[in-house]
């Protein structure tokens, strides 16, 4: 077939999955952004993260993903966190669960779970924005 593209598994898999997220997570509407704007879409994340077969289909993708010098898994709150922990599963790695700021009380711990000092972390964040919260990890796991 003359201008046929031929594509992988893989390919047809992230495509679909890809549509899915699309389908279930664009939103359409008034919502106000964080930056105070008004837009008439919006991206909600959580619904593709609340939906298992569709969040077990992305993390699936994301697996072979994970460099195999990797110790621990570090899901930054709060979207990060069901990746993370999904993850955490099928590569039978550790895992770190980080908070946007330290609780005040208790342990006072910014990232709870296994320790990440000294270790090879993988940051794990379902949108990045700034990339002000993963500097902060890169920090504390030096």
């Amino acid at each position: 077939m003359e201008g046929f593209i031929k594509r992988s598994e893989t390919e047809i898999v992230k495509s679909e999955i890809a549509k899915q997220i699309y389908a279930v997570s664009h939103l359409v509407g008034s919502f106000q952004l964080r930056s105070g704007r008004i837009s008439n879409e919006y991206f909600d994340k959580y619904q593709f993260e609340a939906d298992p077969i569709l969040l077990n289909a992305v993390v699936r993708q994301m697996i072979t993903l994970i460099p195999s010098d990797i110790q621990v898994l570090a899901g930054l709150e709060l979207g990060g966190i069901s990746i993370v922990t999904l993850l955490s599963h099928y590569s039978s790695l550790p895992t770190a669960f980080v908070r946007k700021e330290a609780k005040k009380y208790g342990t006072s711990r910014l990232a709870e779970g296994v320790q990440i000092n000294n270790r090879k972390v993988l940051i794990v964040e379902d949108v990045v924005t700034s990339g002000g919260q993963i500097m902060v990890l890169q920090y504390l796991a030096c």
